[in-house]
């Protein structure tokens, strides 16, 4: 059975009928299109005369309003032209030739020419007899197939010289036995045709012939005719009843079966054999898609030129009397019904009946061109002419319909198959949306808005604000088709649709139907539930808006409307979010909105986003201080710390880290200064990144900063002073002493701390004092660390001033660093020794020093500490251990106490004394040495001087190559001889063989050196 569509759509409008005067029983029909306001319908009846009306083809349809005045419907009845007798049988089929104005018309096995109108007399063509099907040939454009025009051109050009001369006489030529009497072939289009008669193929080309050069108007006004030239028989081919021909490709049904022959080769290959002999086969070519329509019981199977199956099947109700085919449908009659299926789906889309079961057979008729919207259903006794409905008005009667989703099936198959723009797409998403949107489908309404690229977001402001606002004038005036309301606030849509169910609800009680969704009226949603999904999805779509590229305007509502949106559902978080992010909210329009709601944080974003953030930290300064008094709470904070106290911390923190954001890019220093004490007191850590930020485009002035540092935060000012000393490079003594003296009292006063906590509770005490001071200092390190290694690293800052504030401490170690630093190197050792009893690191600071002496006094310190205390014999002997080699052992014995244990210092002494008689020996060794590599030297430039060479006849120079005989010569340390003049251009230093005794020292063996 056919598949039918659960909601099916009017595709096919009824135009105009007509009923012959006289009681005809109608066997064919034929349309042809001669102009845009007029068709011509030809009805061959079972009598053998031919019909011919004449319609308009836009007129008002006959089911155009229910209100159709009597008058329209007359007007909509075909006219008669006139009616010609054929023969005495029955017309079998009728071939429109539109491009000549030629009418073919097969009757009783004869085939009949006549004119177009009608006019002339029929002519009976006598070539070929026993005629059962005539098919005209579908070129599609392939450059491969067969162009039989230009076989029949040459073989008009190539005929003989008495051929030609008869055709001059009018006598004609013969082509394959068809006669062509004229001397000139018109041919304006694609007449080539495919007859099967007595077991044979035919193929033949229609001629309009022309005598006198005239014209085709002036030919039919003339009587001039048209003729046959026969191109090629194809033998073998019997029991034709239903024929297609596309390109090379010719498709016959016969009582067997389909098969397939080839124009060119004249072979025949099956495509498909009938299971049923009785079977009537039928073809149908698809002119639009260039394929051919099968039937095989009632199936239909759609098949190439080559005969492969392609797309799937239609399956119709019974097999049909005849098909036809108007746009991406596929028009079948039969058993008193029109039906109309879709190619590709093979749904039903629209039945109608077109007369009684059983009332005879029914034919359709379609356009030649495959682009008409007319479509002709005769039966026995009555013609039907039915005109396609427009696509538009299809979709919205779909859309009145409430069938959504087939309205947008059928605008994507329009686009897909170029019959739609993709622009036409986008319209109608957004008009089915708006019908959703009022339906209460918000979902769905918003998922059409976003697949529609035309749709502005604009048009959703007038649901969000009312009018008049902002924005009014950027909303189009666009009602779409007029299928929804007006826009109008959520909340009156909301009411509107919960009133249109509520009158639902009481139809349904009392049996009338309605278009309310069945959803509704089971389970009737309530006014908070759907308000609350209008704006979840309206947000959802301005969402997604944001990322479109909009005008500034545009982008402005949207982002503002947003934010009304959000208030709406109390979204904090997305507040937040898109106030602390680049936006495009209008302030004014929020601003009261926001305060008055108690949103003071998203005020506080959206204040900082627009560079207004003397207002924005205004906000922050009320809320840290809302937050320390408990008049405002932060239900996110509270949610996951349950302890208050830790709640208020937190949630000042957060307070100062925004405002710190603010202040770290603030150039304007009486801004950042009136805002640093309240952060201060929120934070140490927040105070300092705003002081020592450097993503400000100008830096705060120093002294203005130090001026407005509480003196109690003694930390930030320590860790800004460092932040201008480290990282700023600066050789500002002002900063580097201020620096050190600050360092100074706090070390000061945390080692005074630290030693009035003795007794167990003080240690408790102390212990919870250094955990608070952990958690909220600034720094890692302690302060003593950095103090020493701030005076060992500047070379800026003023000792002596810092000295006066540590004389009286216990800061031994910094006193230390000082008087170093002042040259004091006599305090430096008393404090290093005696004080801090620091022996690596004075005898360090001896060698530092690198003399001979600061070891001495060194150890006269050990030995002789003063002030009562005993001698530190140990740190002593460690002193001769490590450095007694230096130290002359005549002063040390002499320095060395008779208090001493002998047993202590007898082995480091015996150690200095071998160590002093080691180092002697061994400059006698290297004197000795030193004097034996000088004897040899000596030797060896003796032997040089006292060599004797003896030169004869035929001594040659070494680089000349003269003889030398009596010459002048010289001999280099190499052994080689030169001539005298060679030698003044050779130089000294460098012989024959390229040698440079300056810079390659050559070693001759001697008694102390040897090669």
């Amino acid at each position: 059975m056919a598949k039918l569509h659960p909601s099916s759509r009017t595709v096919l409008e009824p135009l105009a009928d007509f009923e012959p005067a006289k009681p005809v029983r109608i066997r064919s029909i034929a349309t042809f299109t001669s102009s845009d306001s007029e068709t011509l319908v030809y009805i061959g009846t079972q009598s053998g005369s031919l019909i011919l009306l004449s319609l308009n083809p836009n007129l008002p349809s006959l089911s155009h309003g229910s209100n159709a005045s009597t008058a329209n419907a007359a007007k909509n009845v075909p006219s008669h032209l006139r009616s010609v007798s054929v023969c005495d049988s029955p017309v079998d089929s009728i071939h429109v030739v539109a491009d000549i104005g030629r009418v073919l018309v097969l009757s009783d096995g004869f085939m009949f020419l006549m004119d177009s109108l009608l006019i002339q007399p029929v002519k009976r063509l006598s070539f070929l007899k026993g005629v059962t099907v005539i098919s005209r040939r579908l070129r599609t454009g392939d450059a491969e197939s067969l162009d039989f025009s230009e076989n029949v051109s040459g073989l008009v050009e190539s005929s003989s010289a008495s051929q030609r001369f008869l055709m001059k006489l009018g006598s004609g030529i013969r082509a394959n036995g068809a006669k062509a009497r004229e001397s000139e072939h018109l041919r304006d289009g694609n007449r080539v045709f495919s007859i099967a008669a007595a077991k044979k193929l035919v193929l033949v080309e229609l001629l309009l012939v022309n005598r006198l050069g005239r014209s085709d108007r002036e030919i039919d006004s003339a009587g001039g005719g048209a003729s046959f030239v026969i191109l090629k028989e194809i033998q073998g081919v019997d029991g034709v009843k239903t024929m297609v021909w596309i390109d090379d490709s010719i498709i016959i049904g016969t009582s067997s079966g389909y098969s397939l022959i080839s124009c060119v080769s004249g072979q025949c290959s099956l495509l498909f054999s009938l299971p049923d002999p009785t079977s009537m086969p039928h073809l149908k070519l698809l002119r639009k898609e260039h394929r051919v329509l099968l039937l095989v019981d009632n199936v239909g199977i759609i098949v190439n030129a080559y005969g492969q199956p392609v797309g799937g099947s239609l399956v119709f109700r019974h097999f049909p009397d005849s098909v036809g085919e108007i746009s991406s449908y596929v028009v079948v009659a039969g058993d008193g019904k029109m039906e109309l299926y879709h190619k590709k789906s093979g749904i039903c889309i629209q039945m109608a009946s077109v007369a009684a079961e059983g009332s005879g057979m029914c034919v359709v008729a379609d356009a030649e061109d495959a682009s008409g919207n007319l479509v002709v259903v005769a039966t026995p006794s009555k013609v039907i002419c039915y005109r396609k409905v427009p696509s538009e008005e299809q979709i919205k009667d779909l859309l009145r319909k409430k069938n959504f989703k087939e309205a947008i099936t059928l605008v994507e198959e329009l686009e897909s198959e170029g019959e739609m723009t993709k622009e036409m797409l986008s319209f109608v998403h957004a008009q089915v949306g708006f019908l959703l949107l009022f339906d209460l489908h918000f979902e769905e309404a918003v998922d059409h808005f976003l697949q529609s690229e035309t749709m502005q977001p604009s048009e959703i402001f007038p649901f969000i604000m009312r009018d008049p606002n902002r924005w009014s004038l950027l909303v189009p005036r666009n009602r779409y088709w007029g299928l929804h309301p007006p826009p109008a606030p959520l909340e009156d849509v909301v009411d509107d649709g919960l009133k249109a169910i509520q009158r639902a609800i009481f139809l349904r009680k009392a049996g009338v139907e309605t278009t309310v969704d069945d959803d509704f009226l089971l389970n009737p949603p309530s006014r908070a539930d759907l308000l609350e999904s209008a704006i979840k999805n309206i947000i959802r779509y301005l969402q997604v808006s944001r990322r479109r590229d909009l005008t500034l305007s545009v982008r402005e509502g949207v982002d503002t409307l947003l934010m009304y949106l959000y208030r709406a559902l109390n979204s904090v978080d997305d507040m937040e979010k898109l106030a602390s992010s680049e936006n495009s909210c209008i302030v004014e329009e929020l601003e009261t909105l926001l305060d008055e709601s108690g949103h003071l944080r998203t005020l506080a974003f959206l204040y900082a986003s627009k560079g207004m953030s003397s207002k924005a930290l205004a906000i922050w300064r009320i809320l840290a201080r809302n937050y320390s008094s408990g008049l405002w709470k932060d239900p996110a904070v509270e949610s996951e710390l349950l302890d208050t106290n830790a709640s208020t911390l937190s949630g000042k923190e957060a307070v100062a880290t925004e405002a710190t954001k603010i202040l770290e890019e603030s150039s304007n220093q009486d801004l950042v200064l009136q805002h640093l004490g309240w952060i201060a007191d929120v934070c140490q850590v927040l105070a300092v990144r705003v002081l020592t930020s450097e993503r400000r485009a100008d830096q705060l002035s120093p002294d203005e900063v130090i001026a407005a540092i509480d003196p109690k935060k003694v930390e930030i000012l320590q860790r800004y002073l460092q932040w201008l000393i480290e990282d700023q490079d600066s050789n500002d003594t002002q900063f580097h002493t201020l620096y050190a003296l600050s360092l100074a009292k706090s070390a000061i006063e945390a080692f005074e701390t630290e030693n009035s906590l003795q007794n167990p509770d003080a240690g408790r005490l102390e212990e919870t004092c250094s955990a608070g001071s952990e958690r909220n200092s600034i720094f890692q390190s302690p302060v003593r660390e950095r103090l020493q290694i701030f005076l060992q690293s500047s070379d800026l800052y003023d000792p002596e001033e810092v000295l006066d504030l540590i004389e009286g401490s216990e800061l031994w170690l910094e006193k230390a660093i000082l008087y170093r630093k002042l040259g004091q190197e006599t305090l430096v050792l008393q404090i290093l020794a005696l004080k801090l009893e620091d022996s690596e690191a004075a005898e360090q600071y001896c060698a530092e020093i690198g003399r001979p002496d600061a070891y001495m006094q060194l150890l006269d310190m050990y030995l002789d500490p003063q002030d009562g205390k005993e001698p530190m014999f140990k740190a002593a002997v460690r002193l001769l251990h490590n450095h007694g080699e230096s130290l002359d052992p005549l002063q040390v014995l002499e320095t060395l106490s008779p208090d001493m244990p002998l047993q202590l210092a007898s082995d480091t002494i015996l150690r200095m004394l071998r160590a002093r008689l080691h180092h002697h020996r061994q400059g006698q060794i290297v004197h000795n040495l030193s004097r034996a590599v000088d004897v040899d030297a000596r030797l060896a430039r003796l032997e040089e001087r006292s060599r004797h060479v003896q030169i004869n006849d035929e001594s040659l120079c070494d680089s000349c190559h003269a003889r030398l005989g009596t010459k002048l010569f010289a001999m280099y340390p190499d052994d080689s001889i030169v001539c005298y003049k060679c030698f003044r251009r050779q130089g000294e230093s460098t012989s024959v063989t390229g040698v440079d005794f300056k810079r390659d020292i050559l070693f001759k063996p001697g008694w102390l050196v040897t090669r």
